[in-house]
């Protein structure tokens, strides 16, 4: 038997695309049918006939099971297409959700944080003003996040890090600029008002500047620099205003920034090892057991011991019995832990400009709260200064995020 088989231009399947595009560029559409194509035929217009060889048989049966297995997975994918452009509108949907539901968490969580704040400052500041014993206060909160630390990591809450010796002497120091940082803040809070001391901390990134500067060789671009200015105006007119001035007060918070700030540095400066490098909420967990481990017989030998019977009910015949001043303590202790906790949960979901934003929001917050709770007086030269320094964090966060031009080679 003779099989005849030739092949035509003519045949569909090798027809140019203009004949289903016009003369436009082929574009994807899912929508294409693939009724428009025509099987090719299996007969010769071109008058080439086949010679009768096993040769040109199979390669015919070949080129014809091709052909039919080509557009059977053309029509397999076409409809998996089609399927998943009808799927599109569901899946925007369902990104919309997420969306909506991410950021329903992100604002509960902005305001735990912000709301943990305030009572730890009322709190802190309760205490302190009855139980003058910053270094007793700031290590007995050390102790509150070592054991909310140590239930998290029993519990398997949060993975427990694996410290190796080249990371604990990296942390080290962070853990002391963070034991001397928070116990300076408690003194400036215990001899001044709570809104005062927030203006002047306010201050934190005239000195991540100039210590990015010094260490880093970071240098600032002039947005940067520009926006120090009112915060460095604003602190000023508010210290020369401000009616609880102390200087105590006011040379303990300021050193609180040279440390906070030193240790943010360092933190940069010394874990450069990204495979060494524990995650936020770990190394914030480790550094808060350093901090208890270093200052517990630190107070001890500059306090004392002052949770005997005598001391507080010295404390009680200030305002406070026994029972709300242990309460307080151990509620300051709760809240500075987790306040802190949430503020590192929130920076692992932001970018940095976003969380420090937020963080100059909660400072105006904090001082709110404080001056309401108080009635601390307040002149309206002191409130201007307190909030060009609060406009001026806002500015420097806002600048950090404009990219300074390439300079001309």
């Amino acid at each position: 038997m003779h099989t005849g088989f030739a092949l035509s231009l003519s045949t569909p399947f090798l027809i140019p695309q203009k004949l289903l595009y016009g003369n436009s560029i082929p574009r994807f559409n899912p929508t294409v049918k693939l009724t428009s194509f025509r099987q090719p035929q299996t007969s010769c217009s071109l008058g080439l006939s086949c010679q009768r060889t096993s040769f040109l048989s199979s390669s015919c049966q070949c080129f014809k099971s091709r052909v039919s297995s080509s557009i059977i997975c053309s029509n397999h994918g076409c409809q998996s297409l089609r399927v998943r452009a009808a799927s599109v509108p569901g899946s925007t949907s369902e990104n919309e959700t997420s969306d909506l539901f991410r950021i329903t968490q992100l604002g509960a969580m902005f305001g735990i944080w912000y709301l943990l704040n305030i009572y730890f400052n009322i709190f802190n500041k309760q205490v302190l003003k009855v139980y003058p014993f910053p270094a007793t206060v700031t290590a007995f909160q050390f102790g509150c996040g070592t054991v909310m630390i140590i239930i998290m990591w029993a519990l398997n809450l949060y993975h427990r890090p694996k410290l190796t010796p080249s990371q604990l002497a990296a942390i080290m120091p962070l853990a002391v600029m963070h034991t001397v940082g928070n116990l300076l803040t408690n003194v400036s809070i215990g001899k001044v008002a709570v809104s005062f001391t927030h203006t002047i901390k306010a201050m934190e990134p005239f000195f991540t500047v100039l210590f990015a500067g010094l260490f880093l060789g970071e240098r600032a671009h002039f947005w940067v620099l520009s926006s120090l200015v009112p915060i460095v105006g604003g602190v000023a007119l508010a210290s020369f205003t401000e009616a609880s001035f102390n200087w105590i007060g006011f040379c303990s918070a300021m050193a609180s920034n040279v440390t906070n700030q030193s240790r943010n540095v360092l933190s940069k400066k010394l874990m450069v090892n990204r495979e060494e490098t524990l995650d936020n909420i770990n190394l914030f967990s480790v550094i808060t057991i350093i901090s208890f481990t270093l200052l517990a017989p630190t107070a001890i030998l500059m306090d004392g011991i002052k949770f005997t019977p005598a001391y507080l009910q010295s404390a009680a015949n200030q305002g406070l019995n026994v029972r709300e001043l242990c309460l307080r303590a151990l509620l300051t202790g709760f809240c500075l832990h987790s306040y802190q906790q949430i503020s590192y949960m929130i920076l692992s979901m932001v970018n940095p400009v976003t969380h420090a934003v937020g963080n100059s929001v909660k400072r105006v917050v904090v001082i709110i709260a404080s001056v309401i709770f108080f009635q601390t007086p307040i002149s309206p030269i002191n409130s201007l200064g307190t909030v060009l320094a609060l406009a001026g964090v806002f500015l420097y966060s806002r600048a950090k995020q404009i990219k300074p031009m390439p300079k001309a080679s």
